[in-house]
């Protein structure tokens, strides 16, 4: 038989502090997600408006950004 140990948290009062905390740090890391994002969408924008892309380029683009994204998903995952 395992030894398995139950650990209970309590909460009141004098976590609120730490909550507070943990969710801040949740909104800004939300929030510079949002801002890499939103520069890497117009990043894309300028390269097909610069060079001119025509739909199938562009949509070609866009697959290819899309796939980098989630092997850097993955890679911290």
């Amino acid at each position: 038989m395992r030894n398995i140990e139950n650990l209970t948290t309590k909460t009141g009062p004098d976590d609120a502090g730490l909550n507070i905390l943990l969710t801040e740090a949740r909104l800004e890391e939300r929030r510079a997600r949002a801002e890499a994002m939103a520069a890497r969408l117009d990043s894309l924008a300028c390269h097909i408006t610069s060079r001119q892309l025509n739909h199938v380029e562009a949509a070609e683009l866009l697959r290819v950004t899309a796939e980098a994204i989630q092997n850097e998903a993955q890679e911290i995952h």
